[in-house]
């Protein structure tokens, strides 16, 4: 994962090789695979560099298809799916060592009015009443490499807010990048689709006891979609309010409402995951 702005920039820079190709570069981290929210950041940085900027990314879709390799580049290829008025759609393919390891469907939408209305935000402290993220010299290393991100955790339904038995899984967490982005509001998107695979599968785990980097359970991403609402800075405080609806099988979902500090709804997130009790190592 991108350690600060600078490297996150860097990582949204993908080199052009050819019409419609693109190659990504990957973070040095401890993982032997790529995090999930570069591949899907850079795939929609590859699909809009294909697009008329009056374009503005409206909704992505996208599948983890294979664990990414960290120590090697990945291709992005480009499909043209659609080229309207209104709406342009782009299909991405991530490839690494001539295989699939993502696709992404996008679709960009030229803005226009239109009726409005939306969810209110629920009544949370400000992140400047939260501490920061530390968990003590143990982890320093670890969360290191979370560094791009300025994360408050406001709660989850295991420790922190309110209990209502109607809603077993719920996480809220205020999250912004570390440091200012520039002013393109697109490069804004694309941090936070980078931003936005971070904490998301912690409202699924709390009605278990358990949380991200527990050794008890197995976790990998198995799809990702986002739908941006309305314009927003990933830069400034965002509410990730998180709702896991159903866990079984093998997998959890969760949907989650992101609010900025001023009550807009500015996107929503869905992602299902693989999440099952880890397999004990035979002797």
């Amino acid at each position: 994962m991108a350690k600060d702005i600078h490297e996150l920039l860097g990582l949204l820079d993908l080199e052009t090789i050819d019409d419609n190709l693109f190659r990504g570069a990957v973070a040095d981290m401890s993982l032997q695979r790529v995090f999930g929210g570069q591949v899907a950041a850079q795939a929609l940085v590859a699909g809009a560099r294909t697009v008329d900027p009056e374009f503005v990314v409206h909704s992505l879709h996208s599948y983890f298809l294979q664990p990414g390799d960290a120590r090697a580049p990945i291709l992005y290829d480009v499909d043209t799916l659609r080229d309207g008025r209104s709406f342009l759609t782009r299909r991405v393919l991530a490839r690494q060592h001539g295989r699939p390891i993502f696709a992404l469907t996008a679709s960009f939408q030229r803005p226009e009015d239109g009726l409005t209305h939306q969810d209110r935000m629920p009544q949370v402290p400000a992140p400047d009443e939260l501490p920061a993220r530390d968990r003590g010299p143990a982890h320093a290393e670890a969360d290191a490499e979370w560094a791009v991100a300025d994360i408050r955790l406001v709660g989850t339904s295991a420790a922190g807010l309110p209990a209502d038995p109607a809603r077993p899984g719920r996480q809220r967490s205020w999250l912004r990048t570390s440091e200012r982005l520039p002013e393109d509001p697109f490069l804004h998107l694309a941090a936070f689709t980078y931003l936005s695979d971070m904490t998301v599968m912690g409202a699924a785990l709390a009605p278990h006891g358990l949380h991200m980097g527990d050794p008890r359970v197995q976790l990998a991403s198995l799809d990702h979609a986002i739908w941006f609402h309305r314009p927003f800075r990933a830069d400034e405080w965002w509410l990730y309010d998180q709702v896991s609806p159903s866990a079984g099988g093998g997998r959890g979902l969760v949907t989650a409402n992101v609010f900025t500090q001023d009550g807009q709804l500015a996107a929503t997130v869905a992602q299902e995951f693989l999440m099952r009790p880890a397999r004990s190592k035979e002797k």
